[in-house]
């Protein structure tokens, strides 16, 4: 692996999930492609997470209210990302709850109103993940509640690749679509990385007990959602790759919170 191109990699994948401005000049030269490119999603969200996780520490550290901690990170983290992850899982959300056929649910992902399936899940996500930080906070020290938000922001953004991976593009057209599918090579590099950074950040800080039930909780939420969304709409698409991303934030910070 050319370590310069990946750095090259990591830096557009910010412009790519995130409000980040970036130059450019790192985009000359390119088609679009995220075929290898994905695989600096997990290092891009090491990036994109540590304004929130700064905040998380600087709070905490002087007596701060967690539950208004977990809210106020929450909602710098969402303006970091323009809500990209949100706005997947509502539209997820609606579609493959409220559609009557693979037809149907991909219209109203289309759509760009939100219907009730997507107001609950949103309402659901940001009280869970809120809950499980602030119940984190009253557990850890203020640096290892924010280590966890760093390492969380790198594996749920593993998890999205695993799943764009793993499924064909659910329509012949779309962001997702145009982007193509990521290759095995880019797969494995963003699973090592997530993974890794995740183990690196977690272990000594929590039980190994808690960090590989944190782990096997989000594979298999990943899984679970996976293979319904193959089952209801025969693929993935820029909903579903974002809302992979919500479901594994979701499950890493409830399991830290429940085993901690």
């Amino acid at each position: 692996m050319d370590i310069r191109e990946f750095g090259g990699d990591i830096v557009r994948s910010m412009a790519f999930l995130s409000r980040i401005p970036v130059s450019a000049r790192f985009f000359e030269g390119r088609d679009g492609s995220m075929r290898r490119m994905a695989g600096a999603f997990p290092a891009a969200g090491l990036v994109i997470a540590a304004p929130a996780a700064l905040l998380v520490f600087v709070a905490l550290s002087f007596g701060a209210d967690p539950l208004l901690v977990a809210f106020l990170a929450l909602a710098l983290q969402t303006l970091v990302t323009g809500a990209l992850h949100e706005d997947g899982l509502a539209d997820s959300a609606d579609g493959l709850g409220g559609g009557r056929d693979r037809d149907h649910a991909l219209d109203i992902m289309k759509d760009s109103r939100i219907g009730a399936y997507g107001v609950i899940a949103l309402v659901l996500s940001f009280g869970l993940r809120a809950s499980a930080v602030a119940a984190l906070a009253r557990q850890e020290a203020p640096l290892t509640v924010a280590l966890a938000w760093i390492g969380v922001a790198a594996l749920s953004r593993a998890a999205m690749v695993w799943h764009w991976h793993r499924l064909p593009s659910a329509r012949a057209a779309g962001v997702a679509a145009s982007a193509g599918t990521p290759g095995g090579g880019a797969r494995t590099i963003a699973l090592v990385t997530g993974i890794a950074v995740f183990l690196l950040l977690t272990l000594g800080l929590h039980s190994a007990s808690t960090v590989l039930f944190s782990v096997l909780t989000v594979a298999l939420l990943v899984l679970v959602f996976t293979r319904h969304a193959r089952s209801r709409i025969g693929g993935h698409t820029g909903d579903t790759i974002g809302a992979t991303q919500q479901i594994a934030e979701i499950g890493i910070f409830s399991a830290l919170a429940l085993a901690g």
